[in-house]
């Protein structure tokens, strides 16, 4: 796996020689926008390929030269959100704009990307680590995607991806996704469950690899949270991309999304929130 480049949230101070894509499989990649993974299916060279999730704001760029080297000048044939928070529709509009391609997310999320609704506000009391403590200034107001958002199909199916599926999995959001491709078991989760200690700053930096529940200052569902986990637990996925921290693969990614299913309530709810549920 290449190494991981921690770049400038700025625009016009990046040096696109770092936008590139790492290698998940040989048609899965993925390229880290500072927060959040984008993800790559498609092998290189393809003519036919789709971006899952638009990282932060500002990185419309990157994301663009990062798929011209895997790809080329062609563009996606679609983007698919796992769902919309700012860390993974940041760059949605401008992606759209320049690549003039649908977007498609689960009707249940549709109302937070056409302007309609905000997500709650960051909850700055669970999880602990800088980001719970800054969560309440993370953006959470409704855009507007309504020129290119469409909902997707309610048969699981996913326009253009036909080897895979998407699974309903709320609980950090009301519509939120994940992907899965039965023959490889390969899952993309957004953040229904991820693997980097996101409410850490420290954690995040350093990217030291483990299994955790979605990020605990955005996600005001657990009960629907948990069913997710044991949703996706159930699929016993052989490699899994998350939305945040690094990819991972065989007995270790199934011991530690087994143990995190089997004990979500003490390893992923936060303690001031068990006692509600």
């Amino acid at each position: 796996m290449k190494e991981e480049h921690h770049d400038l949230p700025q625009d016009g101070y990046f040096d696109m020689s770092h936008a590139e894509a790492d290698d998940v499989l040989e048609d899965v990649a993925y390229y880290r926008t500072l927060m959040a993974n984008v993800g790559f299916i498609g092998k290189p060279g393809a003519k036919e390929w789709v971006l899952v999730d638009c990282g932060i704001n500002h990185y419309a760029k990157r994301i663009i030269e990062a798929a011209e080297k895997r790809y080329g000048p062609v563009p996606p044939q679609a983007i698919i959100l796992t769902h919309g928070h700012f860390d993974h529709i940041g760059s949605a509009k401008k992606l759209a704009q320049h690549y003039k391609t649908p977007i498609y997310a689960h009707e249940k999320e549709m109302d937070y990307l056409t302007g309609k609704r905000s997500y709650p506000v960051g909850n700055s009391t669970v999880g602990g680590g800088l980001f719970t403590v800054l969560s309440p200034f993370f953006p959470t107001e409704p855009v507007n995607l309504k020129k290119w958002v469409h909902p997707l199909p309610n048969d699981g199916s996913i326009p253009f991806l036909n080897d895979w599926r998407a699974i309903h999995t709320p609980g950090h959001t009301p519509g939120h996704i994940s992907l899965f491709r039965d023959r490889d078991r390969t899952l993309i989760a957004g953040d229904a469950f991820i693997t980097v200690k996101q409410e850490s700053s420290m954690a995040v930096f350093i990217q030291h690899q483990h299994v955790h529940g979605p990020p605990a200052y955005f996600t005001p569902n657990w009960p629907e949270a948990e069913r997710s986990v044991k949703k996706l637990a159930a699929l016993n996925p052989v490699t899994a991309l998350t939305g945040h921290g690094l990819p991972m693969d065989g007995e270790l990614l199934q011991e530690q999304l087994s143990h995190l299913a089997l004990n979500f309530k003490e390893l992923a709810i936060p303690k001031n929130q068990n006692k509600l549920h």
